[in-house]
């Protein structure tokens, strides 16, 4: 089983971002995304700062992907997509089916992002015939439901032509919108945000009148108010997940990478904690928490 870290879903200073970085190089990560996912106005890194990072992350034996915008608004966007596209080293993660097409055309494999729409077998028959090499499952869904569409006769035969990734660690990105949610909130236009989401280096929580934590504001993105960890799920995902994703945080990435690590076959659970959540793996309403060492089988 390899690990990987997502990209950034926050907007940090780039100085924290080349820390990050420099940090994952120095660990034992083997799949590295990188790139802005979530709004194109976060221009602390641009496109000729992040082949530099993924070049000192390819030296360091990792593989390095690159993430492309998952709303793409304008058609300086599309612009910038092309460059991605055509960076002649790197493969793409493909966050929106534009990024597709570009990369169909071109003939250049991808890995498809969870925010592509990938429910059943022929979509994703159809997506391996477009280039597809790897594949992040949609956030939501469960460790049954990957079962049951790896076992379809449309897949069955070509599963060994393409890899499965899970999202298993931060808070799920669950929603994109073309308002901005974060300068909403300190009530700002969002054409006059002033970049406030790099003051929330992890998000805004959203509090129901009982205190819960329900969502986190990400500027376009809304993202779940409780953090998906599947530690304690890895042994079920044997034969299933090729690739265990981790989604960069603030703060302890490289201490849960270790941990993850660890407990693969189940022999250093954890328990987990309230504002953690494994629901949708185990088929049971999203802000579920089961603490159960391994998956019920």
């Amino acid at each position: 089983m390899k690990y990987s870290l997502g990209a950034i879903q926050y907007y940090w200073p780039k100085a924290d971002v080349v820390s990050f970085y420099r940090d994952a190089a120095d660990s034992d990560v083997d799949i590295v995304y990188l790139g802005e996912t979530v709004c194109s106005k976060r221009t602390e890194l641009r496109y000729t700062d992040y082949l530099q990072i993924a070049h000192q992350l390819r030296e360091a034996g990792k593989q390095v992907c690159l993430s492309t915008m998952t709303l793409l608004e304008a058609p300086a966007l599309i612009r910038e997509l092309s460059r991605y596209v055509d960076n002649g080293e790197f493969v793409i993660e493909a966050n929106d089916v534009g990024a597709i097409h570009l990369l169909q055309e071109r003939h250049l494999p991808f890995v498809s992002g969870a925010a592509i729409n990938c429910y059943n077998q022929y979509t994703l028959r159809q997506l391996l015939s477009m280039g597809m090499q790897r594949w992040v499952m949609p956030v939501e869904l469960s460790r049954d439901w990957l079962s049951e569409l790896l076992a379809q006769e449309a897949v069955k035969d070509v599963r060994g032509c393409f890899e499965t990734e899970v999202f298993a660690l931060g808070h799920l990105p669950l929603a994109w919108s073309a308002r901005c949610f974060t300068a909403r909130s300190e009530n700002r236009a969002k054409d006059e945000c002033e970049l406030c989401c790099i003051n929330y280096p992890s998000g805004r929580p959203v509090l129901s009148q009982d205190g819960t934590t329900v969502f986190v504001l990400n500027g376009i993105q809304t993202q779940s108010g409780l953090r998906y960890n599947l530690i304690n799920q890895l042994s079920s995902m044997a034969g299933l997940v090729d690739v265990v994703r981790l989604s960069p945080q603030k703060s302890g990435t490289f201490d849960w990478l270790a941990r993850f690590r660890a407990n693969e076959f189940g022999q250093a659970p954890m328990p987990l904690q309230a504002d953690d959540t494994n629901g949708y793996w185990m088929k049971l309403a999203g802000m579920t928490l089961e603490q159960s060492e391994h998956y019920e089988q």
